[in-house]
């Protein structure tokens, strides 16, 4: 599905979610997107699903989402993602998704999230290189020492 909002907008547009929630969510919002951020510079910004802040590096990476009592980061294949912290404390019970409910007191553990976007990014990468053909995938190298 190509994203209609042109990735400068979608900047624009999370920019002004923050500022129009103008409580605990926008700044909890600003929080975690200035730690994925942090985690990856070249990350993506995109405004799908009506409304929805989401980061992509070769792939989705996590979806935010604003509700009254809460922001929910949602993993795209957060099954799939190491959680050594056990920071992701809901949709424990799916097969791909994996989320971390953040709700108004809360401190981000920042290590933690920065983990699970780079394991995100790890994670979509190496799908790339299953889907290339044989002849462009990347050769391991050994070392001779």
């Amino acid at each position: 599905m190509k994203n209609p909002v042109p990735r400068e907008s979608a900047s624009a547009l999370i920019d002004e979610k923050i500022k129009q929630l103008g409580d605990w969510r926008g700044k909890m919002l600003a929080k975690v997107r200035e730690i994925i951020h942090q985690a990856d510079p070249k990350i993506l910004e995109e405004w799908k699903w009506m409304g929805s802040p989401v980061w992509s590096h070769d792939g989705i990476i996590a979806v935010a989402t604003v509700l009254k009592d809460k922001v929910k980061l949602t993993f795209s294949h957060g099954a799939s993602l190491p959680d050594p912290d056990r920071f992701f404390n809901a949709g424990l019970g799916g097969n791909q998704w994996r989320a971390i409910d953040l709700f108004e007191g809360d401190k981000v553990n920042a290590r933690a999230l920065k983990n699970l976007i780079r394991a995100g990014i790890d994670y979509n990468q190496s799908k790339l290189k299953k889907k290339a053909p044989v002849a462009t995938r990347a050769k391991v190298h050994k070392s001779k020492k």
